[in-house]
């Protein structure tokens, strides 16, 4: 008898009940074992799936799609956003407010004027950010004289507001990987468009050099400014987020101070506005040199976030820096165990984000702007940080969070104008413009979503990824 098979004792044991007899051993039919032959005759035998097989391809796609992976959760992060921004706007519309108020009475009415108010607002929004499907139909016809500029007005203010974005999202995911949360972007951003702007009307050399001294002015003060934030956290160990919300105030006032001396004012004017900043230092724009008089402000900004973004994703994967920057934020006291400088290498990080935040600033003073104004920086270094959680800290995510906050940015203002909704029977319908708000709403709705995966997982019932599950069982193994 086997150490794992108890022996039986007679009269009742744990688990035999009460006893009921005298003494005698309750009878026990043993397991049969399979000989060695059977046991390799079994384990020859083909197993059949118990349900439909093996899925075709399309099947594992669907499955791998709706599952529970990052990518899913962001999606459907953004989708329940539309879904509860479309709630609002039908309760901002009066005129659809009160149809609903007749829902049991009318339905196909109600139903017809909330389909006509969403699809208005949200074909603005991808109007005023991708394409306008009218204007792209004149062009393709010779209409009214409809330029291909225009037809790409839309992805321009799309990519000209993304690219703040991607910098300023880059100066929070990198620290991020490092275990450091730097909200300081704003202030970073200032410090590099009033070095960059400086450097623009100040120097006022030809192209290509006037706009590449911009950039080395900007990228430069924001380094200094960020690697005093990190300075200050390596030598006293002053938390980051208390040092970067001070420094956001000091740049914010120093920024007030500075447009209006007289070697920086504009002498022309009586606001607080700097000197203009020479064409020839503007950076070019993408869409050629007379993309500026049919609007196209899209320019060598959204290159150079591209590239900024490839350069952390190659610097965090096989750049000997970025893996002590991800050693650190893993464990730092491990990091010093191994022989890592935790405090040069948390300083340089700061340093490094904040070098992204001023190129951020940089690309709106000589990018767009022209010129130094103090309210001229918007939220750019704030709305950066949203941008960074919704691409979840990754360089190429960042990219593509801006990219998306960028077009919400660019599709806003195309809401506020209304339309018109036609219906099968030749009859319209004006529908006013949606508040510019909604769309603030809209992106606060998806970082919370993003920010609590759980409530995603649990309203779409996500199912467990099948590569995920397999990594997790070769781990195990």
């Amino acid at each position: 008898m086997s150490e794992q098979d108890p022996p039986v004792e007679p009269g009742g044991g744990a688990d035999s009940g009460p006893e009921t007899g005298g003494g005698q051993a309750i009878p026990v039919t043993p397991t049969p074992v399979p000989s060695a032959a059977q046991a390799e005759a079994q384990a020859g035998q083909p197993v059949t799936p118990s349900k439909g097989g093996k899925p075709s391809l399309g099947q594992a796609f669907l499955k791998e799609l709706w599952a529970d992976n990052s990518f899913t959760v962001t999606l459907l992060a953004i989708v329940l956003a539309g879904v509860v921004a479309a709630v609002l706007m039908v309760l901002g519309d009066a005129n659809t407010r009160q149809q609903w108020a007749y829902f049991f009475y009318q339905p196909g009415t109600t139903l017809q004027a909330t389909w006509d108010l969403l699809s208005v607002s949200f074909g603005n929004l991808f109007k005023g950010s991708i394409v306008d499907p009218d204007t792209f139909s004149r062009w393709v016809y010779g209409m009214d004289g409809v330029t291909w500029q225009r037809v790409l007005y839309p992805i321009s203010e799309t990519l000209t507001a993304a690219a703040p974005l991607i910098f300023t999202g880059l100066a929070v995911a990198l620290p991020f990987r490092a275990g450091l949360f730097n909200i300081g972007g704003q202030g970073q951003a200032i410090m590099g468009a009033l070095a960059g702007g400086t450097a623009g009307f100040a120097l006022g050399w030809a192209s290509p050099f006037g706009w590449i001294a911009a950039i080395i002015a900007g990228a430069l003060a924001g380094f200094l400014y960020g690697g005093l934030v990190g300075l200050l956290k390596a030598r006293t160990g002053a938390h980051e987020v208390i040092l970067t919300i001070m420094l956001n105030y000091v740049a914010l006032y120093f920024m007030s101070w500075y447009i209006i001396q007289p070697w920086v004012k504009n002498p022309a004017r009586s606001d607080a506005i700097s000197k203009p900043i020479p064409p020839d230092s503007m950076f070019p724009k993408i869409f050629g040199t007379t993309a500026s008089d049919t609007g196209l402000r899209a320019n060598l900004a959204i290159v150079l976030a591209v590239l900024a973004a490839w350069a952390i994703s190659w610097l965090l994967r096989r750049g000997t820096f970025g893996f002590e920057l991800r050693a650190v934020g893993y464990n730092p006291d491990a990091a010093k165990t191994a022989g890592m400088k935790v405090g040069a290498t948390l300083a340089l990080t700061m340093a490094i984000s904040g070098a992204l935040a001023g190129l951020g600033g940089t690309s709106i003073a000589v990018g767009t702007a022209g010129a130094l104004t103090v309210d001229m920086m918007g939220q750019v270094g704030f709305n950066g940080i949203l941008v960074a959680l919704l691409g979840r800290v990754k360089p190429w995510g960042v990219v593509a969070a801006g990219l998306l906050y960028g077009a919400l940015t660019a599709g806003g203002s195309k809401m506020q104008t209304g339309g018109v909704a036609t219906h099968a029977d030749g009859t319209t319908v004006n529908i006013p413009g949606i508040s510019n708000e909604i769309v603030g709403v809209i992106q606060a709705l998806i970082v919370i979503f993003v920010a609590a995966p759980l409530l995603v997982r649990a309203i779409f019932k996500l199912r467990r990824s099948p590569s995920a599950a397999a990594t997790v069982g070769l781990a195990k193994g």
